[in-house]
Formats: structure tokens, sequence, C-alpha cells
């Protein structure tokens, strides 16, 4: 790091041990980092900021700059990061608004160059998000998703754990937990089995997903109906229930199956 080069750190904020600050990047005084965080040149980290250990912010980014919902009324809010995340160059993260009070991005997770996250976004852990995938405001997105580029989320969409977005895609309605999604309208196109196998899923734990989602998704079109069979005929077990959960709380409805 060049010392003699230009950064303001305002006297107030919070910043944890080893911390890197390079040069031209700005950080205003209600902003806590933590310990061995490294933040790039030309970073603007706004009030209202949480940073955890271990986080990489590359250049050009944007962190808890006010929302761009035009019902926001100036209402304390914040954006909290998790630890060990990395942000690439000119993402942007805005602060929450009335709805959740803050925007929030897991531990573990990656956000590639120019993703925008924003307002009232609950993000979880072990998250990827890829290049210009665009997030609109009260989205909520499970742990270990994987989103490809260039995605279009609508607001208040929920993405459920170990699912799998194609890039391109235009995401209207919430994707259940364990799914590869694409196509246009998005469709469920099979299981993540080998995103779940990755992460120490068993071959039972697989099998009771896919007997699961055969129910829901391919022999049959009337979801109410599908969801009394798959309780019926379907042993129990964690997986069929986090799935059915996910579905029954879903107001927004899910996206559509295999044509």
């Amino acid at each position: 790091m060049n010392e003699t080069l230009p950064r303001y750190i305002h006297p107030d904020a919070k910043i944890g041990k080893n911390v890197v600050i390079e040069p031209f990047t700005t950080i205003y005084g209600d902003v806590e980092i933590g310990d061995d965080t490294w933040i790039g040149p030309n970073v603007t980290i706004f009030d209202g900021a949480r940073i955890g250990k271990g986080c990489r912010i590359f250049p050009g980014a944007v962190i808890s700059a006010v929302s761009q919902d035009l019902k926001y009324n100036g209402e304390y809010t914040t954006t909290h990061i998790g630890n060990n995340t990395t942000i690439r160059e000119c993402v942007t993260i805005h602060k929450g608004t009335a709805d959740r009070m803050k925007t929030v991005v897991g531990d573990n997770c990656l956000l590639m160059a120019y993703v925008h996250v924003a307002h009232d976004c609950i993000i979880g852990n072990n998250v990827i998000i890829a290049n210009s995938t665009q997030l609109a405001g009260h989205i909520t997105i499970g742990d270990w998703v994987v989103i490809e580029g260039m995605v279009g989320t609508q607001q208040f969409v929920q993405i459920g754990d170990h699912s799998f977005i194609a890039g391109m895609s235009s995401v209207r309605k919430n994707v259940p937990p364990f799914v590869k999604a694409a196509r246009e309208p998005l469709s469920y196109v099979g299981v993540n089995s080998i995103g779940m196998r990755r992460r120490g899923f068993s071959d039972e734990q697989i099998q009771n997903i896919e007997d699961t989602y055969r129910v829901i998704y391919v022999q049959n079109s009337n979801m109410t109906k599908a969801i009394e069979i798959a309780e019926i005929e379907l042993e129990d077990s964690e997986e069929k229930t986090q799935i059915l959960d996910f579905i029954r709380n879903s107001s927004k409805g899910i996206m559509r199956g295999l044509n």
C-alpha cells in the first residue's frame, strides 16, 4: 500500500486489525470493518456498512449506498457483509429500507463484477453470483446458491438452498431448493445433483429430492394435488419437508415445471 497517495477514512470508522485500505478509497464514519480485510482502490463504503473479517473488496465497489427505492424516507438502515466474502469490481450493494431495515450478504460469498444487490436483499452463506446479475429489492437467497451471469431477478423473489440458475435467466417466480433452473420462462430442468454431491449429500438424500420433484414437476400439473400426493406416497425425509414447506410458503408462486 502506498501511504503517500490519498484516501479518506472518517475518524469514527471502526477498522479492525491488519486491514489494508488502498489509495483513493472513501470510508464514512458509521462503518465497521473486521480484521484481515482488504479494501482495494477507488472503493466507497457509506454509513451503515458492517463488513466482516477476511473480506476482499475490489476497485469500484460501492457498499451501503442509500436505496434507490423512492419510498425510502431516510430511516436508519444498514448493510451487513459476512466473513471471508469477496466483492469484485464495480459491485453495488444498497442499504435496507423500512421493510427489513438491512441488506445482508452472508459468509464465504463471491459476488463477481458488476453485480447489483438492491435494498433489503438477504443473501445466505456460500453463495456465488456471477457477473452482471441484478437483484431487485426484498429478495431472499438461501445458502449454497449459484447464479450464473446476467440474470435478472424480480423483487420479492425467494431462491431456495442449493439451487442453480442458468445464465441470462429472468427470475419472476420463486425457485425451490435443490433445483436447476433455466429456459424462458424460467423452468425446472432437474435437480442440482452435481452441486449437492460436491457438498457431501448422500445418494439417498439426492434420491429423496428427485422423488419429490418427480411428483411436483413431472407427474402432476396441479400443485395442490402434487403436494398432497408427495405427503402421502413419499417416505418422510428432511429434504421432502424442506421442499414442501418452501412451496407452501411461496405466496408469489414457484417457477413452472417441464414443458
